[in-house]
């Protein structure tokens, strides 16, 4: 079966391969210009006069995918070739001026258009520009959000996701958008295919300001890879983009119960031609959490655990990107990246078991334990892109690699008070590494009568190792544990094809169709302390359908309805799959399943905008084969318990998504979401019939004020009410922050003073009663925190006008 789907696989490739290079023996042939007409945009400032250089973006306003970017000429003209009777919108920004976005419309009588700049608050080497941009707009089928206040208040990257309205990130670090399914995280458009832990440790490396949006996918199309059942956060950085050299020096504090610490530099170069930037950062910062259980252990017996955690942390992260043209119509993008993280973290976990009818306490113990190490992590990766033509086709091609290396030392120690005085304990060490390869070929044509045609293949490989070796001891001796020595290896290849088209039909009528097939091989192997050995090989179909149309005008503003269905997959990881036992304490272990089968997503989701911002959104997330995070009972005497994966049957989801601006003002504005899920699962557990529902509210916002010019007031936070994590039934919880920052020095020098979850309500208790088990706790972390960031921007930009590299005015000008 396995050769079967392999022969089908390799007659597509070739397929694909042969329409490519037909497509792009053709193309210029269909791009004969006979199927648009010649525009003429002119930049000018506010007296007439011409403004140079000036970078122009021409967008068909019902197909973002249809867009084009030139830069005007000495005189501030470009020429475009457009389409007649297309509605497009022109972005135009240039050095010392507001940027400007005007819809126009091409008609037999008007093939020249005129379009005047503002002047911004000028500054020593113009570093500042006043910017509208909204803070989230839809663009196409993702959510575009600007961070530019939310880097303000944080301390790293991962703490300016955590402040985006619409995005929830848990305890664990797994991020949701519209379901309880986490969504899968991308730096600069490409998986990491890393574990939830691995990545919040990543943008925790990343300094806030390295930002440059952050995309939020929701239902991702056939380009995107068919795992992304939660949706992607693809989370943008900045490259060197502004014309001359310029860079920030920024810093700050957070203090909660512990402090965090950061200091980071960049640099960006821009020579009109090629440009580039590097990146330095260096934090130090300590978080704590605290975990009280109360689980039924036996009949009659209750285990009460107290367990308190310290993370300290020390990261260093740099860096390095350079963008240049090959010719006329390449253009090639190279960034690497490195981090280390430097960790010291320290758990005290007290147990207690007492009788339930009389309160005798039957054992009383201290568990410490000390986890030491670091993480290295290394990306590198290189874009090129051919502009076939000028109106938006092109052919783009990525390498990437990334490799994670995971180092451990711990050291635990169990002291036993009652019903004897007696000490246990062990050392060990543990060494994973993680190699991850992709490499991505995507074209774009855009065809006659407004017909984009879209196909690509990526094929991605993933080895992992690991290596963990214990010791305990016993009677004075230090000798092996095979409890916890374990020695395995695996390794991914994921190969796949996708071919999707969008036609859009009259003025307003966008349809988007395709498919993806996905070829999946899967080979895991533990060789210590015994062969646990599987193999998966499987080939999935996954097809995408996207309508979209404007339904209505309001106040002058498109109201557009989107349509969207697509099957994704989930598939179990290694870790999932292994059947070998890992301890966790006395009470309880872990083991994966090897007979864990992938689950399947159909998202049918209907949801509205307003002139690109999103409003309101309304789905179901039908899933079959469901798996997910189970507690079992080790034995009948229910003294010991076990944590794995299991197939518990079908779960239907359905949510409801709303997004509000209150009121549309200059100087306040206010933004307010809410979002509904309700969950349905049946299936069996413990070999019992199971049926569980759940409904959880969602509420964020996001408000800022102007005070002046220079001074504004950022409220943002959130609120779960009778939330829910897989079996997990939570009490409500939220968090509050606010933050004012102040520009000073000419806006050269930024501070911002914050304070996170004033609060304290980020913390919750929780409850599960599913089968045998019957527990509850509490969980709670640092949260609250006071903070100070300060970022002293600089540069040396060249005026086109004057060739004045240092920017410096004449007398007759700043008269």
């Amino acid at each position: 079966m396995n050769k079967f789907f392999t022969l089908i696989f390799r007659k597509l490739l070739f397929t694909f391969c042969s329409l490519v290079f037909v497509t792009l023996v053709n193309a210029q042939l269909v791009r004969s210009g006979k199927d648009g007409t010649p525009i003429k945009i002119t930049v000018t400032n506010p007296k007439k006069e011409p403004v140079p250089f000036a970078t122009i973006t021409v967008t068909d306003r019902n197909d973002s995918l249809r867009s084009e970017k030139k830069v005007a000429d000495s005189s501030g003209v470009a020429l475009f070739i457009l389409s007649k009777g297309v509605q497009y919108i022109i972005s135009i920004s240039a050095i010392n001026y507001q940027p400007q976005e005007k819809g126009i419309t091409v008609t037999d009588n008007q093939k020249t258009f005129s379009l005047s700049l503002e002047s911004a608050a000028k500054t020593l080497g113009g570093v500042v520009v006043t910017s509208s941009k909204p803070l989230m707009r839809q663009e196409d089928d993702k959510t575009i959000v600007d961070p530019e206040n939310l880097v303000a208040a944080s301390t790293n990257g991962y703490e300016v996701i955590e402040k985006t309205p619409g995005l929830f990130v848990d305890q664990d670090g797994n991020i949701y958008i519209s379901s309880l399914t986490p969504a899968t995280v991308q730096i600069n458009g490409r998986d990491m295919k890393m574990s939830a832990g691995d990545v919040a440790t990543l943008l925790k490396s990343l300094p806030p300001n390295s930002i440059s949006k952050i995309e939020i996918v929701r239902t991702p199309s056939a380009k995107y890879d068919a795992s992304s059942t939660g949706g992607i956060v693809n989370v943008v950085l900045k490259k060197g983009v502004k014309i001359g050299m310029t860079g920030s020096v920024n810093g700050g504090m957070q203090q909660g119960t512990y402090g965090n610490q950061f200091i980071g530099f960049n640099l960006n170069n821009n020579d009109g031609n090629k440009s580039s930037f590097l990146n330095l950062n260096y934090s130090k910062r300590n978080t704590y959490e605290k975990i009280i259980t109360d689980r039924i252990f036996a009949p009659d017996s209750m285990l009460s655990q107290d367990a308190f955690t310290k993370y300290p942390a020390t990261t260093y992260s740099a860096g390095y990107g350079l963008t240049f043209p090959i010719g006329k119509k390449w253009d090639i993008d190279f960034g690497t990246s490195a981090s280390l993280n430097d960790f010291d973290n320290k758990t005290s976990n007290r147990s207690v078991i007492k009788k339930i009818s009389t309160s005798q306490t039957l054992t009383d113990n201290l568990n410490q334990v000390t986890n030491n190490g670091s993480s290295l992590n290394f990306r590198s990766g290189v874009e090129g892109k051919l502009k076939i033509d000028s109106i938006g086709s092109e052919w783009n091609n990525d390498i990437f690699y990334n490799f994670t290396q995971n180092k451990s030392e711990q050291v635990f120690a169990t002291y036993f008070y009652t019903p004897f005085l007696t000490i246990t304990g062990g050392d060990g060490k543990g060494d994973s590494k993680r190699n991850f390869f992709h490499l991505q070929s995507d074209l774009k044509l855009k065809m006659k009568k407004r017909f984009t045609l879209e196909i690509g293949a990526k094929s991605s490989l993933l080895n992992f190792k690991s290596i963990t070796d214990y010791y305990k001891e016993s009677g004075g001796n230090r000798i092996k544990d095979p409890g916890r020595t374990n020695t395995f290896n695996y390794n991914e290849n994921i190969n796949s094809l996708y071919l999707q088209g969008s036609q859009t039909f009259g003025k307003d009528i966008v349809l988007k169709a395709g498919t993806r097939l996905e070829n999946t091989n899967m080979e895991g192997r533990q060789i210590i302390p015994d062969d646990t050995s599987f193999n998966i090989h499987r080939t999935d179909f996954f097809p995408y359908i996207y309508l979209s149309k404007v339904i209505m005008k309001i106040a002058g503003y498109d109201l557009r309805a989107y349509l969207v269905y697509r099957r994704t997959i989930s598939r179990p990881v290694y870790e999932q799959l292994n059947p070998f036992p890992r301890y966790v304490d006395q009470y309880l272990s872990e083991a994966g399943n090897p007979s864990l089968r992938p689950q399947f997503t159909q998202n049918y989701e209907a949801n509205i905008s307003v002139d690109e911002r999103p409003l309101l959104a309304v789905g179901v997330n039908d899933t079959k084969d469901i798996f997910t995070n189970v507690i079992y009972q080790a034995d009948t005497s229910q003294s010991q318990a076990y944590r794995t994966y299991d197939n518990l049957g079908k779960n239907k989801e359905w949510y409801l998504r709303g997004l509000g601006v209150i009121p549309p003002g200059k100087r306040y504005f206010f933004v307010l979401g809410v979002q509904y899920n309700h969950n349905f699962y049946q299936g069996l557990y413990e070999n019992q019939p199971l049926s569980f529902k759940k409904g959880t509210w969602t509420f964020f916002t996001y408000q800022t004020f102007k005070i002046d010019k220079r001074s504004v007031i950022t409220l943002n936070g959130f609120m779960r009410l009778k939330g829910q994590q897989q079996f997990y039934e939570l009490t409500s919880f939220g968090s509050l922050n606010a933050s004012v920052n102040r520009k000073f020095l000419k806006e050269k020098l930024v501070v911002t003073l914050s304070l996170g979850d004033m609060f304290a309500t980020n913390k919750n208790n929780f409850t599960i009663k599913q089968g045998s088990v019957d527990a509850s706790g509490f969980r709670q972390a640092d949260t609250r925190r006071f903070g100070i960031n300060i970022r002293y921007s600089f540069g040396i930009r060249k005026k086109e006008e004057s060739n004045n590299i240092f920017n410096v005015e004449s007398p007759e000008k700043a008269n």
